[in-house]
Order: C-alpha cells, then structure tokens, then sequence
C-alpha cells in the first residue's frame, strides 16, 4: 500500500530514518511510504508575501493582536513569526482545531483571520471577520466576507482595515445626524412651535447631510 501524507504518518522507527532526518528542519515535508516503510520525501516552503514585515509591523503599532495559526511545523512557524514581527504562534494545529481557536479568540475579542486554504475555510466562518485573497480557494473565498483583491501584496489589508474605519466612522456621523433632527424637530412639532413646511424641509436637510456625509468617503484619504 502506498501512503502520503505528514509527518503524523510516520512511526518511531521512521523517525529514525537517513532519509528523514536529511530533511531541512524550516520546509514542509510530504512523506511517501510503500507498505509503511519511508521511500520519499518532498520537501516545500512558502515565500513571505510582499511588504509581511511592514504589514504586520503596522497592525502591532495600531496594538492589535497579530497571531500565526498554522499545521506546519514547529520550526517553520517560529522563523516565520521572527521574520515578520508575529506575537502569537500556534503550530501544528488541524483544521478542528484552527476552528476552536478561533471561536474562542473570537468570544474573548474581536478577531479577523486571513486564510486562503481549503482547511481555512471552517476557520474564517468562526471569526468575527473573515478575509480571503482572490487566488485562494474557491470554498476559502466563499466563506470569507472580504476579499483581498492585490493577493501578492498584504499592504492591501491594512487599505481594508482604515477602510473599514472610516465606513465605521461615516455611519455613526450619520446616526448623529439622522437622530439630531429627530430629536430636536418632533419636540418643537408636537407643541406647535414648527411649521409642517419647515418641518418637511428640516427632514430632507438631514436626509442631504447623511447622503453628502456618506460621499465624503469616496475622496477620504487613506492614512495607512
């Protein structure tokens, strides 16, 4: 029978074996093993993404949390946490597990998760937030509620996050507003003191405002 798989494949005996142990401690290894003896090993390793270091050096700034959640090893998610400037590290975990992970950061605080695998899928359904790159899996993008259109450029998710602030921003103005003539012209109405043609034209005043307001953030500058 032929096998192919992880390390979680291999028993005690392997472990000891030349072949497994030429194998370069920082890459991902797919085993190959005919009648449970070790006859191959692919060796694989990802390249950091454009501007990581700079990406993941602002999120901290701004003090988020920046975690790695990954199912490759040990070794390779330490040095990818070195290298980036990552707070947290969670290796080795299966996608069940990525999944309580997740939902239990995502009780304790606010949590987005960027994945763009096929076993990131559950995960991103699980966070408050869930962002995908437009090369990852189809099933990644469908469970993910933002998209990250510039896939080899992670700049773009700090563009998403101010974005996203600024959206925040512009309803809670336009809330101010919307409730600001409401509460002041219905008072004012109710005892008589406002006529209805200066009532009807306060209302679509407010209704300009929240509109306008809402336009500004086609020319809002992005600080990030």
């Amino acid at each position: 029978t032929i096998e192919i798989g992880s390390d979680r494949l291999l028993g005690p005996e392997i472990l000891n074996n030349d072949l497994f142990m030429k194998g370069n401690n920082f890459s991902t290894k797919i085993f190959v093993l005919k009648n449970k003896s070790l006859v191959g090993m692919v060796e694989m390793e990802d390249e950091l993404k454009e501007n990581a270091f700079q990406t993941i050096s602002s999120l901290n700034t701004l003090g988020i949390n920046t975690i790695l959640l990954s199912g490759d090893n040990k070794e390779i998610c330490e040095r990818v946490a070195q290298n980036t400037g990552i707070k947290t590290v969670y290796s080795q975990k299966m996608p069940e597990e990525k999944m309580e992970i997740i939902s239990k950061l995502a009780k304790e605080n606010p949590t987005a998760m960027v994945g763009d695998g096929i076993n990131d899928a559950p995960s991103l359904v699980k966070a408050n937030v869930g962002i995908s790159l437009s090369n990852s899996t189809q099933i990644a993008i469908n469970s993910a509620q933002i998209i990250l259109l510039e896939s080899s450029n992670l700049h773009s998710l700090l563009r998403a996050l101010q974005i996203s602030k600024l959206t925040l921003s512009t309803i809670k103005q336009n809330l101010f507003w919307a409730f600001f003539y409401n509460v002041l012209a219905i008072p004012l109405a109710a005892l008589g003191f406002l006529n209805p043609m200066v009532a009807a034209l306060t209302m679509a005043f407010s209704d300009v405002i929240v509109i306008g307001n809402s336009l500004r953030l086609r020319v809002k500058k992005i600080g990030i």
